[in-house]
Parts: structure tokens; C-alpha cells; sequence
């Protein structure tokens, strides 16, 4: 049987899908030139050398493909691209209902990075500045989202430390007096979907780069 999915406390208040638990079972290592196309069956025996053990079990494990978390539209790896605006170089713009960033620069042009946004019901648009900026960023859930999330029987913790497993990930811009950032995610899968609380999230490597772009003063348009 494919074993269940476990949730934390981070995909509660986030969202998206729980990490598929890791087979309990072990998998015998192929060499490259013994690998075939199509599925593969590994066949595993328990107790052959030892004389204690119940009779010899031959247990069957099918390898599934790789997880869809481990696939990102190419539409959301941060490119370049034509950009037609009044805004000035330097501002960012946010395009929801499309999933996009865009970093104005000059020449018409704009830098572009996938995003997830707001989920049904948390959707938002409006103008602010990046007011503060913070490296692998510690996480206070608003009373608002424990108190949702408890009615559920989710129970986030009052106040996790900055992380890899912390839901904002590797960096965080805030934006002016808001509970809205954008941030980072430790679920790269979910870039290009509706499944936050409100926040723009990106890949780790995409805010860091973001990041190191911009300034706190820094114009946003949500749109």
C-alpha cells in the first residue's frame, strides 16, 4: 500500500499538500545499465540469513514516478521578459489572477518570477511599500489564522523560528503595516496555484534573488 500523508503544523497554516510519507520499506539500489523504461518492481527478501526469523517473506514494492511537486511550469522560472509600463524601474508588480511578479526595469522590460497567491476568500489588490526585509524569517501565525485553523482542528504553534521548514521560507519583505509579505515557501509546488492566507510566496531561490533586488522603500502594486 502507498502509505498515508502526514501534516504539520506548516501545512495547516499554508495550505498546500502534505509531503507523501517515505515507504516502510527499503529498495535495493540499480545500477544505471540494469534500468528499463516503464514501471519497476523490486522484489525484497526478509530473513534469509537469519535462523531465528519466521520462514523467508518475498515482499513486492512498485516505484511510483516522482512526485508532481518535483515539476515547476517553465512559465514560472524567473525570466526576462517585455514589459510594458508607467511604473518606474524598481517597482514591483504583482499580477494575481496570472500568477506573476514582475521587477520594472528599464527599456521596457521586466523581470518575471512565478508566484502563489491568495487562496479563494483571501484574495486582495491595493499599493504599499516594502517597509522591512528579514532573512529566514520567524513566523507568529495572527490570532485570526489559529483561531480558523483550531475550528478545523488544526493547531499551529504560537511562534516558530526561522528555517527550512518554516512556511516563509528563506526571506521576507513586509509590506507596510499589513500582515501581508512576500516570502518565500518550503513547498516549491505549490508556485503558479491560489493556496495561501494572502501572502505572495516564491521558490526559496526566487525571493532570495528578489531580495537581493530590492530595497526597503520599494513600490508594490497588487493588482
Amino acid at each position: 500500500m502507498r502509505p498515508q500523508p502526514t501534516r504539520t503544523a506548516a501545512n495547516y497554516a499554508t495550505g498546500y499538500p502534505p509531503r507523501p510519507a517515505a515507504p516502510d520499506v527499503a529498495y535495493r539500489q540499480i545500477q544505471p545499465a540494469q534500468q528499463q523504461q516503464g514501471p519497476r518492481q523490486v522484489i525484497l527478501r526478509r530473513g534469509f540469513l537469519d535462523q531465528d526469523s519466521a520462514p523467508t517473506v518475498v515482499q513486492t514494492a512498485s516505484r511510483w514516478p516522482a512526485p508532481i511537486r518535483s515539476h515547476l511550469d517553465p512559465q514560472f522560472l524567473p525570466q526576462v521578459v517585455s514589459y510594458q509600463t508607467k511604473e518606474a524601474p524598481g517597482t514591483i508588480v504583482i499580477d494575481t489572477e496570472n500568477r506573476f511578479l514582475y521587477l520594472v526595469m528599464a527599456g521596457g522590460q521586466a523581470r518575471r518570477y512565478g508566484v502563489g497567491v491568495g487562496k479563494p476568500g483571501f484574495e486582495w489588490a491595493g499599493e504599499h511599500h516594502v517597509t522591512r526585509k528579514a532573512e529566514w524569517p520567524d513566523w507568529t501565525p495572527p490570532k485570526e489564522m489559529v483561531e480558523r485553523e483550531a475550528a478545523k482542528g488544526h493547531y499551529l504553534p504560537a511562534h516558530m523560528e526561522g528555517g527550512p521548514e518554516n512556511p516563509l521560507g528563506a526571506r521576507a519583505m513586509y509590506l507596510g503595516s499589513t500582515l501581508y509579505r512576500i516570502h518565500g515557501t518550503n513547498a516549491p509546488w505549490t508556485i503558479g496555484n491560489a493556496v495561501s492566507s494572502g501572502c505572495i510566496r516564491l521558490r526559496n531561490e526566487d525571493v532570495t534573488d528578489l531580495y537581493n533586488r530590492v530595497k526597503v522603500g520599494t513600490k508594490v502594486i497588487v493588482i
